[in-house]
């Protein structure tokens, strides 16, 4: 007589809390928490957030519901993290952060959580720093990278440098912020002359506000002309890599602005799948080259021609993603997130669902917002799925290469292709973001 074994899901014995650095994004605690029902565990959801800052208290006292543990924690030295953290060492079952702007916290906590499944320091401090990126990629392949050079100032000598180094044109970016801000065109020496002299006049006030300590240091590298696109993947502790279907960007300079920002992201895209295999190949090289593990990272990229170069990489999941995978495909980022951090095997479907856009509106002027027109009938378009707005009248709009944010988000969703596309151009007719320049006086 032949018997089987019965075997059940394997989790760490007493571990109950999944711990977000800084932010949390919405639903997240529901997500972890049924995914513990149905493996009969009752995990919590916890956030250490940094005590000192203004911001991160604001966040606290309006979203402190959603957590069922609060960590406040002064990150100005290493003693008050590992009192902090202390008390719920034996509870913790993965830790995650899913925000570029506090990776070097989540640096700082890692040594002092040493039986979690985390990316190494190193490795953290090369996927947010532009020009550490760089050099790791050149290491690697000089292939997937383009040609960069970085200065400190933008005094004569460091013009004459980029001249010879790069050429024209080239992208003047900062080394250690994301989402393209301050991110720069330039065709000609006057354009980068003006470029480096408002991007090390504004990276300062921006650290400032951060309490950044970095110093203000600029990559300007060789641009690439194509299109551009981005993909998440899920990289295991052991270096295997799991990736999500890829989307294609469209950049505000496609629709006119002289700037960078991401306008629109879609997907499915409509690669050939010799096309996804060659960017896939690309972006495991990226992923090495940076020595990621038991993380979820963001590769954007661009394709000239059939060559695929490496924009950069982060140790976190894409802006938008959440959405866009989960109506195209019903893959669970948030939770996949989690899970290769656990570790335990993360879910993706290749399913097409519908196809999902996410905008970025700008006011076509900088000044002082006046009023958005249109929000409102464009809530009534089939194709649409949500708004997030960030600015109110009375609110300073910049362009992103400015520093500036996003006046407002968009989430679009159809199962067929085409209406959405009609959509998006009703949206983008019926859409006027009013602005007013601001005094001299």
């Amino acid at each position: 007589m032949s018997t089987t074994k019965k075997t059940t899901r394997s989790w760490h014995a007493g571990k109950d809390l999944v711990l977000f650095v800084e932010r949390m994004p919405v639903g997240a605690e529901k997500i972890i928490k049924a995914h513990g029902r149905t493996h009969g565990r009752n995990l919590k959801v916890g956030v250490i957030y940094d005590s000192r800052s203004s911001l991160s208290k604001t966040y606290i006292l309006k979203h402190k519901s959603m957590f069922d543990v609060l960590i406040p924690c002064d990150f100005s030295d290493h003693k008050f993290i590992t009192k902090a953290l202390q008390p719920y060492l034996d509870r913790l079952l993965a830790i995650t952060c899913r925000s570029e702007a506090n990776m070097m916290k989540f640096r700082q906590i890692i040594p002092h959580v040493p039986y979690l499944r985390t990316p190494t320091m190193d490795s953290l401090s090369w996927s947010t720093n532009k020009l550490a990126m760089r050099r790791r990629f050149a290491a690697w392949d000089k292939a997937i990278t383009p040609a960069y050079t970085v200065v400190h100032d933008g005094g004569k000598e460091s013009i004459k440098k980029i001249k010879k180094k790069i050429g024209f044109p080239l992208v003047v970016k900062p080394t250690g912020l994301a989402q393209s801000i301050l991110v720069t065109l330039c065709f000609h020496e006057e354009e980068l002359e003006a470029a480096l002299r408002r991007t090390f006049r504004t990276v300062n006030r921006i650290y400032r506000e951060r309490d950044s300590k970095e110093e203000a240091t600029v990559l300007v590298e060789q641009f690439i002309e194509g299109e551009m696109y981005s993909v998440d993947a899920y990289v295991d502790t052991r270096g295997r890599i799991t990736f999500c279907p890829m989307v294609w960007i469209k950049t505000g300079r496609a629709i006119g602005f002289d700037d960078f920002f991401g306008y629109q992201q879609m997907t499915p895209t409509r690669l050939t799948k010799e096309s996804v295999a060659a960017a896939e190949k690309t972006a495991t090289a990226s992923i090495r080259a940076l020595g990621l593990r038991s993380t979820t990272a963001h590769i954007e990229m661009i394709r000239d021609d059939n060559t695929w170069r490496i924009v950069e990489v982060g140790a976190r999941p894409g802006g938008f993603r959440v959405e866009l995978y989960k109506l195209s495909y019903g893959i669970d980022h948030i939770l996949n997130d989690v899970l290769i951090r656990i570790p335990e095997k993360v879910s993706v479907s290749r399913r097409i669902k519908g196809t999902t856009a996410a905008m970025k509106f700008f006011a076509k002027q900088e000044g002082k917002l006046v009023k958005i027109k249109g929000l409102k009938k464009a809530e009534k378009l089939k194709s649409f799925y949500e708004v997030t707005v960030n600015k109110v009248p009375g609110d300073p709009c910049k362009f992103a290469k400015n520093g500036g944010t996003s006046v407002f988000n968009i989430i679009m969703f159809n199962k067929e292709r085409s209406e959405l596309l009609a959509d998006i151009r009703r949206l983008e007719q019926m859409i006027d973001i009013q602005t007013v320049k601001k005094s001299s006086k």
